[in-house]
This record gives structure tokens, C-alpha cells and sequence, in this order.
């Protein structure tokens, strides 16, 4: 079969599948798979990951079964083994899904596969079952088209049971369970395109530093009139204090930790990162360098959470304590051990008029940068080339996938890449999550053509 006959039969029959593709994706959605039995049953899960074992035995990865992670949580790897000589893929992906936050903001319902303007909305659609839906799609189409009751490669199915809680259950099984999931090359499937019809390998992924700042002034609340103006507000400092952590233009401004660094690959256009972002009209965007700089190439500092009185009930009282949770994402190239004790070292000498201050971690993760050559590499991109008609592109990714560095470090021979089908209109770990079938049909085929192509 030529490479031009293989492609066209390829992408007929992964067309032809998208019907079935959409009917397994709406079986997915429709099991509220999070992973923290404080807010859905864990039945949930455990029926989501016998779908997927099932559905990977029935594709051909006869070796399918559940084994459980270190959290609690189960991990279902399915397998098929090489032909004699060939190398062997891990596709990777993961089951469970973000909670659906504002039930009331959600335009359809959200365990339920909708079609709205040529999407599909639903929690997982795209995050991250849209992705196993694809590796599905890809491996009939291969097995039909190509392989017929083999695959040219040996394939490693593996889908994670508790990513978006990160409890690091994966991480914790893979180094001691090594050979299970061996593998020369590994598609992770958790990132995604540019834009739609963009093909595009996610570079980079900045780390993370996660602290809970405590300031203290007072030994306990005073009233606003009998003692405000030299009584020291806790509140206050922590406003005073967070106000430290950027400048007037937006750049995170951390004592010791580089901020100036550039972003070399596709540049993110301004006024689509607004769109993309749901900034306001008139709102500045942030930073002075360009948005792919600053989304993905620099550290960036974000405030998630701070305890204050509500403005409903508030009284006339002055703070004696205040608490922030800090975010600090890390480009590759700062160690997170080093970023934290920066950080920290930062909110230490910034705290205003000599109130009290500790800084306790939450915990860090390393940054991650993929390689860029190899036969893997090679083979992904002319298969993105066939499936999309366009060269791939490279981006960073602002998130952190702590599982990439172990996967790493355990395979450092592997090869790794970042693909899926998470574009920025996905809106994945907010209301209204939906996929671009298109996606999925083109990242199917691009699959498939990869592991058609890859063993030579």
C-alpha cells in the first residue's frame, strides 16, 4: 500500500467511524467519573474504567484490566505486543474529569453528550475523553484499514483514574511497575491544538509552587472606630503584600527568579488570547512581553484564594489575620525547590510594618520540556502533515502534568509526546466544555497514520 492509498483508506474509514465515535463519547460523558468521593460516588468511576478496559479488549488490546494506584484510584492499561523487531507505543490518557463547578452556568446538561453549533458539549468532552475516544477510533481504523487482526506496533493503552484530583496515583505505580508500561515512544494525550485545524505538539509545561500565606497584626478583631488608623490591619498588609508579587504592567516580580525569558515558537495573537480568555473590552492584558512569553515562556503568579470577611455581614472591625493561597507556574528552566524558596523569601522581607508572617508549601511541580528529534518525533510529524495538510507547530502549555517528568525519568530513552484534541474553545475545567468533532477526527487519523508508519 502506498503511503498516498494508505492515508485516503485511513481517512475514509476514520471518517466512517465518527458515528460509533460519537456514541462512545456520549456513554463517557454520561458517567460523572470524578474522582473524589466527597462529591460523586466512586461507582462512577470504577463503571468508567471497566468501559475503557472493555472497550481497548474489544479494539484488540486483549491484555486489558484494572490495577489500583497507590491513591485509591484505578489505572486501566490494555495491551497488545509487538511484532518481533517493532518498537511499542504507550498511549496515554485519563478517565476522570473535573467536577462540573456552576451547575447554573452550563448551557446543556452536563453528564450529557449535547450537538450545539457543530459541537459537542458535555464534563470530559474534551478533558480527557474526547482523547480516549480518539486513540479508540484511531486503532479500529488502523486494524481495519491496515493491520487487519494486527497492529504493526505494540500498543500500551494506559488511562489514568485520578489526574484532575492530583493525588498523584500514577505517579506513584508507574517507577515500580516499570516494565508493565514500557515503551519507546509515548503519546500523551492531554494537551491539544492551537486552535482548531492547527496541528501543534505541546512543547513545554510549566511547573507549579503552591503556598498558603498567613499574616498576623492583632490578637484579635478591634472595632473599626475605636482603634482604626494606627491599629495594623491584617487585611490590609495582605492586600499590600500580594500587591508586591507584580508590577504595574502585570509582570510577576519574585526577588531571584528570572522573568525576562522569550517564547520561540507560534506566537499567540492578542486579540485571540482575549477571545480565548474571555478578557473584557478595555481590560489591559497583562506583562510587557508577548503573550506567548508570558503564558508560556515566564513565571506568572496567580491569587486563588483569600480568606476575608463577606461583604454581607461584615462588620466594623479591624482584621487581626488574613490567609492567601498562591499559585506560582515555572517555564522549564527554574527549579521548583529553588522557586519556592524565592517566593517565600519574598513574602517573608515584603510583609508591611512588621506584622507576622509564615508561608507553609502545599507542595511543587517540576516544570517539563519534550525533545524534538527522534523516529518518533519524525513519524508524528508527517502524520500530522497528512491528516491536517499543514505543518505541525509547537506551543508551550501553561498547565503542569507532574505524570511527564516520572514518565521521564522511568524511560529516559522514550520518547514523549503531547498531542489532543484540548483546543482553547474547549473550555476544559469550566462550565460548558465541548469538543470540535473535527478534532477528534483529525487527531484519530493522524494516530493512526503514526502507528501505521512508525515501526517503518
Amino acid at each position: 500500500m502506498t503511503d498516498d492509498s494508505r492515508t485516503a483508506a485511513l481517512r475514509a474509514e476514520v471518517r466512517s467511524l465518527m458515528p460509533r465515535a460519537k456514541a462512545d463519547l456520549t456513554e463517557l460523558v454520561s458517567y460523572r467519573s470524578v474522582a473524589d468521593p466527597r462529591q460523586f460516588p466512586a461507582e462512577d468511576c470504577e463503571r468508567a474504567a471497566q468501559w475503557v478496559a472493555d472497550a481497548f479488549r474489544e479494539v484488540g488490546l486483549t491484555d486489558a484490566g484494572l490495577h489500583e494506584t497507590p491513591d485509591g484510584s484505578k489505572a486501566v492499561v490494555a495491551r497488545y505486543p509487538a511484532p518481533a523487531g517493532a518498537p511499542t507505543v504507550m498511549l496515554y490518557c485519563h478517565y476522570d474529569v473535573q467536577p462540573p463547578l456552576d451547575d447554573a452556568a452550563w448551557h446543556t446538561p452536563v453528564w450529557q453528550l449535547t450537538e450545539k453549533g457543530g459541537r459537542w458539549y458535555g464534563r470530559g468532552a474534551a478533558d480527557c475523553k474526547g482523547n480516549i475516544v480518539t486513540h479508540l477510533t484511531a486503532l479500529r481504523a488502523l486494524r481495519e484499514t491496515v493491520g487487519g487482526s494486527d497492529f504493526p506496533v505494540g500498543i500500551t493503552l494506559v488511562a489514568e483514574g485520578s489526574e484532575e484530583q492530583g493525588t498523584g496515583g500514577l505517579e506513584a505505580f508507574v517507577p515500580g511497575n516499570a516494565d508493565l508500561l514500557r515503551a519507546d515512544a509515548l503519546v500523551i494525550a492531554d494537551c491539544g491544538n492551537f486552535a482548531v485545524g492547527v496541528p501543534t505538539f505541546t512543547q513545554t509545561l510549566r511547573g507549579n509552587v503552591n503556598v498558603i500565606v498567613t499574616v498576623e497584626t492583632l490578637s484579635g478583631p478591634m472595632h473599626s472606630g475605636m482603634f482604626g488608623g494606627p491599629a495594623p490591619d491584617a487585611l490590609a498588609a495582605m492586600i499590600h503584600l500580594l500587591a508586591t508579587l507584580r508590577d504595574a504592567k502585570g509582570n510577576t516580580t519574585i526577588d531571584g527568579l528570572t522573568a525576562d525569558q522569550t517564547w520561540d515558537g507560534v506566537q499567540y495573537p492578542a486579540e485571540q488570547f482575549r477571545a480565548d480568555a474571555g478578557v473584557l473590552d478595555g481590560v489591559d492584558l497583562l506583562g510587557d512581553g508577548t503573550v506567548s512569553d508570558m503564558v508560556w515562556a515566564r513565571p506568572a503568579l496567580t491569587v486563588l484564594g483569600i480568606d476575608v470577611p463577606p461583604v454581607v455581614g461584615s462588620s466594623a472591625a479591624i482584621q487581626p489575620r488574613s490567609r492567601a493561597r498562591l499559585n506560582l507556574r515555572i517555564p522549564p528552566g527554574i527549579d521548583p525547590d529553588k522557586a519556592l524558596k524565592a517566593l517565600t523569601a519574598h513574602l517573608e522581607s515584603h510583609t508591611p510594618w512588621h506584622a507576622k508572617v509564615s508561608v507553609e508549601s502545599e507542595g511543587t511541580g517540576a516544570p517539563f520540556r519534550s525533545g524534538t528529534g527522534g523516529p518518533a518525533r519524525a513519524a508524528m510529524e508527517a502524520a500530522f502533515h497528512a491528516a491536517y495538510g499543514r505543518e505541525a507547530t509547537t506551543e508551550g502549555q501553561g498547565g503542569s502534568i507532574p505524570l511527564c517528568n516520572v514518565f521521564a525519568g522511568t524511560y529516559p530513552d522514550a520518547e514523549i509526546m503531547l498531542i489532543g484534541v484540548e483546543e482553547p474553545k474547549c473550555l476544559i475545567h469550566a462550565p460548558n466544555e465541548s469538543v470540535d468533532p473535527t478534532e477528534i477526527e483529525h487527531m484519530a487519523l493522524t494516530e493512526a497514520l503514526f502507528l501505521a508508519t512508525y515501526a517503518g
